[in-house]
């Protein structure tokens, strides 16, 4: 009996939805270097939310922009589009929106999907606590370890000692004490304002100077980070953790745990999940836009739970 494919068989499908992620890195870039971050992201949710329409799918916003950013559009619980297949979408219009704004390196446009019913719903959670683990270290360490027994195990992992371990921590107020206790074992840190999806991508990409990723960011991201570090054969490791009173509240009503740390796996529960990125500013992903005599090139990266492929796509375009 030979069995039909399905919609994520498609040999187009992929390639279809980094038209999505063009459109909102190519709107944002018209605002890259002029520091007026909520103009740039209004344009890449507008622009994401007009090409989703736009290809035939039929998705369910399970993580977006809208609540937290007082967007009107990708909003959770939004449903785009009334074709074929039937998904499940986590977006991020700018990964990196303050170095967009700023004109440095490293933002893109980014979304994940998977089938309907894979990704956790993680409700009105803004921020989780994240571990990134490189290939080797997978199944080796426990997220719950105190951060000195992280990294011994990484280390032994890796055959490197601690003191050569580079661990990519976002410089918030609410890292400083790992962050010290980082420095207190003997490792390095490498830290960055923005753009923990970047830094997890640098985590288990061969040859990266980064060892681990560890620390809280954006609820969207980690979903979105979850399905990219499967399909390089990394681990991931998320916990909602909620930044101030409100959102505790609020997370604790949903019926999430604050103090359980969930797999990847766990998180988005099929292998048929996707991610799809497309540069604006240059980064460890993607390289930035460049435009030319009224023409956008850019390079867009695609990468697939399944089987670990990996699309890089260069296009270029007319702009008005």
């Amino acid at each position: 009996m030979t069995t039909r494919p399905g919609p994520f068989d498609r040999a187009d499908f992929p390639f279809a939805l980094r038209l999505v992620t063009e459109a909102a890195a190519v709107a944002a870039h018209r605002w890259v270097g002029r520091s007026r971050k909520e103009d740039g992201d209004g344009a890449a949710v507008e622009a994401m939310r007009k090409a989703l329409s736009e290809i035939n799918i039929n998705a369910v916003v399970m993580i977006g922009e809208g609540e937290k950013d007082h967007a009107p559009l990708l909003y959770r619980g939004e449903r785009i589009g009334q074709g074929e297949p039937e998904i499940e979408i986590a977006v991020d219009p700018i990964e990196g929106t303050t170095n967009m704004a700023n004109g440095v390196d490293n933002s893109m446009a980014v979304m994940a999907l998977a089938p309907r019913g894979a990704m956790f719903d993680l409700g009105p959670s803004f921020y989780m606590d994240k571990l990134v683990l490189p290939p080797p270290a997978k199944g080796k360490i426990d997220p719950a370890w105190p951060v000195k027994k992280k990294l011994e195990a990484l280390a032994a992992a890796l055959n490197k000692p601690v003191a050569e371990l580079r661990i990519f921590v976002l410089n918030r107020k609410r890292h400083h004490a790992m962050i010290a206790e980082i420095h207190a074992a003997g490792a390095r840190t490498v830290l960055q304002e923005n753009g923990d999806v970047a830094g997890a991508f640098m985590a288990v990409q061969k040859g990266s100077t980064v060892d681990a990723l560890f620390g809280t960011g954006g609820s969207p991201e980690g979903i979105i980070t979850a399905i990219f570090v499967r399909a390089m054969g990394g681990e991931f490791f998320g916990r909602v953790d909620p930044q101030g009173d409100e959102e505790a509240q609020k997370v604790k009503a949903f019926g999430l745990d604050s103090g359980k740390w969930m797999s990847g796996t766990e998180l988005v529960k099929s292998d048929d999940a996707v991610f799809v990125a497309t540069g604006i500013n240059s980064g460890p992903v993607c390289r930035g836009i460049a435009i030319e005599k009224n023409t956008a090139y850019t390079h867009s990266v695609i990468l697939m739970a399944k089987n670990g492929a990996r699309y890089d796509i260069s296009s270029r375009f007319p702009i008005a």
